[in-house]
């Protein structure tokens, strides 16, 4: 029997798996394709994940960013300096987490990879999961298989709304002056935004439904090859994917019985800018941090789970979607008066590489739209 199993191992599952061998607990890292496999994600990451591990990071790191550029319906642009410690990081998914599962397995993690899991059960206070190559027992369960995974309706969670998102993954040379800048393009598409991301090897171009629903995935396509023909960017070598999105909305309950939820399952994604691989890190690291209370004795610890994610993750989020709520819904007054002022781009991307957060800017955002919606005003 382990003390812990942890399906999907992704970045919240590899991490909670990383940690917990590393405090001498036995786990088990199920994941239904093969390591390395492909991610549909941008691949941006805030440079503060490195806090929260004792090994390098920077050799996974692609590319890193230094200059972001704004755009309102592929113009009327504004550019902006990062005023950060560190630059943005872009990350290939693939390599990056192969890279942590590679750490969790030198930590004493035993990875099952291209092993699907088909029944989860808790009994007795012991976690039983059947998957494609048999059948494994533990005391505490982490689900970590994403927002299109079973295993939050399995252990009985509410059900998360969904949104959509795709990328546009494209190989082509990127000219030295593209390299160190990241683009964000409000305006083109409803309810959402889409953003370009330079790789080694070419782009990663994103589009994400953030307010109102799922929508259609061939508006995001359409809406991704003309952003893409926009900026003069060759699509010859090209794949474009979709993907589900649970963003963050409101306080959730992450514990039941002997089982947590990390990351995309519990839903936790920025429902501004769509960033979900910090703060799946981030939850990672906490359920490791519960799971070994509870195995010490600690009857709390789960619960503590829960309450720590609210109000350490959540409740910025909250903020962050009642911004999102307020931003789509008026985007081009949003646009004028908020990113288009000189410090908001800097603001933005102090949040986007972790040295800010939505607390620390949302009363004064909110303040400033809602003025400006009133006759008279702003």
């Amino acid at each position: 029997m382990f003390d812990c199993i942890i399906v999907g191992a992704g970045p919240a599952g590899s991490t909670a798996a990383y940690h917990l061998s590393n405090q001498g607990r036995s786990v088990l890292l199920l994941e239904k394709k093969s390591f390395p496999r492909y991610k549909p994600c941008g691949g941006g990451v805030s440079p503060a994940i490195q806090q929260w591990f004792d090994f390098d990071l920077t050799p996974v790191v692609d590319n890193k960013v230094n200059r972001v550029r704004f755009t309102w319906k592929k113009g009327d642009p504004v550019e902006t300096e990062l005023d950060t410690t560190e630059p943005f990081w872009m990350v290939q998914r693939d390599v990056f987490d192969n890279f942590l599962v590679e750490k969790a397995v030198e930590a004493g993690s035993e990875l099952q990879d291209n092993s699907e899991v088909t029944a989860v059960q808790i009994s007795n206070d012991i976690a039983s999961v059947t998957t494609s190559k048999g059948k494994f027992d533990a005391r505490y369960l982490i689900a970590a298989d994403g927002a299109s995974g079973a295993m939050a309706n399995w252990l009985g969670f509410k059900e998360a709304k969904q949104f959509l998102g795709a990328v546009l993954e494209v190989e082509t040379a990127v000219a030295p002056a593209e390299r160190n800048t990241a683009k964000f393009e409000f305006g083109s598409l409803k309810n959402g935004l889409l953003w370009c991301f330079p790789k080694s090897n070419g782009y990663s171009l994103s589009a994400g439904i953030i307010r109102g629903g799922k929508g259609k995935v061939k508006d995001l396509e359409k809406q991704l090859t003309n952003y893409a023909s926009e900026l003069g960017i060759n699509l010859s070598q090209s794949q474009f994917y979709n993907y589900p999105m649970n963003l963050w909305s409101s306080e959730r309950q992450l514990h039941q019985n002997n089982a947590l939820l990390v990351g995309e399952t519990a839903g936790i994604a920025d429902p501004l800018i769509a960033e979900g691989i910090r703060p799946a890190i981030l939850s990672g690291v906490k359920a490791a941090e519960a799971i070994v209370k509870a195995l010490a004795g600690d009857r709390n610890a789960l619960a503590g789970y829960t309450d720590t994610i609210n109000s350490e993750i959540g409740s910025d989020l909250v903020l962050a979607q009642r911004l999102s709520g307020l931003f789509f819904q008026f985007p081009g007054i949003a646009y004028r008066v908020g990113v288009k002022r000189p410090y908001a781009g800097k603001m933005m991307s102090r949040i986007l590489c972790g040295e800010l957060r939505y607390a620390d800017i949302t009363d004064m955002a909110m303040q400033r739209l809602k003025s400006s919606l009133i006759p008279g005003r702003g």
